[in-house]
């Protein structure tokens, strides 16, 4: 159920999508809160997890890392991949449509906060065959957070 007046969230406070290679906490969403035209959140990756290649028809996005380290690749306007070391500060911008993947090399987790534009492509992780709705304050694998 929206709730327009939630525009202070923590990931803590939203149920999130978890996979087999991390999870992802939405706290912007036209579910969440009514945003129109854009949605985010955190994405949280475990050592030497990622999600692979991939791609949103007909969306942008912009990844931000938090923490951690890692790789990640995103497509040339030619299908080439182009991968780059990534760590805390730096802002990755994938174009329209074009395929991405994003692995933790780190020791530690890691965490990224990720804005897709027009909101609505994360809807799809839903399909996964290793998808699972995990409740507000769930780790990684299923398990609450005190």
């Amino acid at each position: 159920m929206t709730d327009n007046s939630k525009v202070f969230v923590y990931p803590k406070d939203v149920s999130a999508f978890g996979f087999d290679w991390g999870k992802l906490s939405l706290t912007v969403a036209p579910e969440v809160n009514g945003a129109e035209r854009f949605s985010g959140g955190v994405v949280d990756l475990p050592s030497g997890k990622g999600h692979t290649r991939h791609n949103h028809p007909g969306a942008e996005e912009i990844i931000f890392v938090i923490s951690g380290n890692g790789e990640q690749m995103v497509e040339d306007k030619d299908g080439n991949p182009v991968v780059e070391k990534v760590g805390p500060g730096c802002t990755i911008y994938v174009p329209e449509s074009r395929f991405h993947s994003t692995l933790n090399t780190g020791d530690a987790p890691m965490q990224l906060f990720v804005v897709y534009s027009p909101a609505g492509p994360e809807l799809a992780l839903r399909d996964l065959p290793d998808f699972r709705l995990l409740p507000p304050g769930a780790g990684l694998s299923g398990e609450s957070y005190s």
